[in-house]
């Protein structure tokens, strides 16, 4: 049927020549659903066409936040999306191809459809279901026949040569390293080893679609990324930081607010990067953003001398640069090395409240595996009764007697059935089955809630998984000494001094809190 007229006559004739009254039901029925399905179809195609992405925002209703996390897929609000396509318009007139190498639902590449209308458009995609509503979208707004779709890892793509400008645009997929196969993090470390720089296999994946937008582009091209924020600080990305100083050639560095929703459903603060492939700015150009109207096309920013940029060992302070340390005071990292707490792998096979296994109790060890365990035990960890255990094995199995090898032995090959010997962190270690937890902390604080940090003095002698830190002094303390640092820092260091995320949500990385500014010593001794 062709037309509502066809439906209509069609439904009479079958009621002409029926007896069955389902059957005339069912046809009318029919008729209704395909009438009803047109109409619908119609006031999307207008919604799509007055600048709505239907289709999107029914992609994300459909699949649930924490399915979209853990592939990356989080659709960037279309105000932001605008600004980002008006600064490429405002550095090039006409690309001679736009890739957005995390497509979605084609945000970007709409919006850059209708800014530069030369322009092949190249989505890359790796969801088949986005990919399709890319088409749709693009069939509806008119440039499906200048866009090519790859349904496929943007890490794995080849793209054609041209003879002008490529422009690079869009919001590559945030998916942390523990979803990643090792063979995609052997890529990262043997791709950065081509460009001789070296890379981290905890970095996220957002990271490596710099590193491949670096592998595919010439000279010239350009380039503008919104991603999370926390490569400007972290030890993994000082890869990316080396690409942008380097050959990627970095332009501009726009950090947002985190009460500046970016990334909608997440607590992640995001940041606006802009590059020039091959070219060499005078400067960086980097700002914080509060607001998204103050986004402004990304014309706005600092010019910060690449003497500084290469030399800052976090990039957020070039937007907001640390206030000087007093001449009395001192960094904390002079009196302490801080370590992040030990990571499992798999807590819900080391971490246990019983022993159901018979396993000597010299291998169950309190740990503290809770944040909210610190902060309500206040100034002082007095005692372990509270905390529960993780099962801690030793390398060599071999020297324990028998009656303790045979519960151990039971253990493990139920811990296998779980997959503990599987994963990244027990492939990564000298014994999948030996987690190897550090000595205690005399002091250990959290590191990552909307609240500044609980220090706590650890006198139970408790040990420590990764939701904390441990700060082991470099020279001996006395418990007084200990007792006064605990006290100072309680009351010294705000959540303003970490790195603040959307929703209030503050963090301290180990090197940020062996930054805090504190008094000597002896000074401290007058807060017992």
């Amino acid at each position: 049927m062709n037309s509502e007229i066809d439906i209509a006559a069609h439904s009479k004739g079958l009621i002409g020549r029926t007896t069955s009254l389902t059957e005339c039901e069912l046809a009318l029925t029919n008729a209704a659903e395909i009438e009803t399905d047109r109409a619908q179809l119609s006031v999307l195609s207008n919604d799509i066409l007055n600048g709505r992405d239907v289709l999107g925002e029914a992609f994300t209703t459909l699949r649930s936040p924490e399915t979209r996390r853990r592939s990356g897929a989080i659709y960037t609000p279309t105000a932001i999306v605008d600004s980002m396509c008006d600064w490429a318009a405002s550095v090039h007139v006409q690309p001679e191809r736009i890739v957005d190498p995390g497509a979605g639902s084609g945000r970007f590449l709409i919006a850059a459809a209708k800014r530069f209308p030369l322009s092949k458009l190249v989505a890359v995609e790796k969801d088949p279901l986005a990919a399709l509503m890319l088409r749709a979208n693009a069939e509806v707004l008119g440039f499906a026949q200048r866009l090519e779709v790859l349904v496929a890892d943007y890490c794995d793509i080849e793209l054609r040569p041209v003879e002008g400008t490529t422009l690079f645009i869009g919001n590559p997929p945030y998916v942390r390293h523990h979803e990643l196969p090792d063979s995609r993090k052997q890529w990262l470390y043997d791709t950065a080893s081509s460009f001789g720089i070296k890379a981290s296999k905890l970095a996220g994946l957002h990271v490596y679609f710099f590193l491949k937008t670096l592998q595919l582009a010439s000279p010239g091209d350009l380039g503008a990324f919104i991603t999370s924020a926390e490569w400007l600080d972290v030890n993994y990305g000082s890869l990316l930081r080396t690409l942008l100083v380097g050959e990627l050639g970095g332009t501009g560095l726009h950090i947002l607010d985190p009460a500046v929703s970016a990334f909608p459903g997440t607590n992640t603060t995001a940041a606006i990067t802009c590059f020039n492939v091959g070219e060499k700015s005078e400067a960086l150009k980097v700002r914080n953003v509060d607001n998204i109207a103050s986004l402004n096309g990304l014309q706005s920013g600092e010019a910060v001398p690449w003497a500084t940029v290469e030399t800052a060992r976090q990039w957020s302070t070039l937007t907001r640069p640390t206030a000087d340390i007093p001449s009395d005071h001192v960094q904390l990292g002079d009196l302490f090395r801080v370590h992040r707490g030990q990571v499992t792998g798999a807590n819900n096979v080391w971490i246990t409240g019983s022993n159901p296994f018979e396993i000597n109790d010299a291998f169950l060890i309190p740990t503290i595996t809770r944040a909210r365990e610190l902060i309500a035990a206040g100034e002082v960890l007095e005692d372990t009764k509270h905390l529960k255990f993780v099962l801690d094995l030793p390398k060599d199995l071999d020297e324990l007697p028998a009656h303790q090898r045979n519960s151990i032995d039971a253990f493990l090959r139920w811990a296998k059935l779980q997959g503990a010997a599987d994963g990244f962190v027990a492939q990564n270690r000298p014994k999948w089955w030996s987690v190897g937890l550090k000595s205690p902390a005399p002091i250990v604080c959290t590191y990552m809630a909307r609240r500044a940090p609980a220090f706590v003095r650890n006198k139970a002698g408790a040990r420590l998984l990764n939701i904390a830190h441990g700060l082991y002094p470099r020279e001996d303390m006395t418990d007084q000494q200990l007792t006064a640092v605990v006290k100072w820092l309680r009351e010294n260091v705000k959540i303003e001094s970490g790195r603040i995320y959307a929703g209030g949500l503050a963090k301290f990385e180990p090197k940020e809190v062996e930054r805090l500014p504190m008094p000597s010593l002896n000074a401290m001794l007058a807060f017992v």
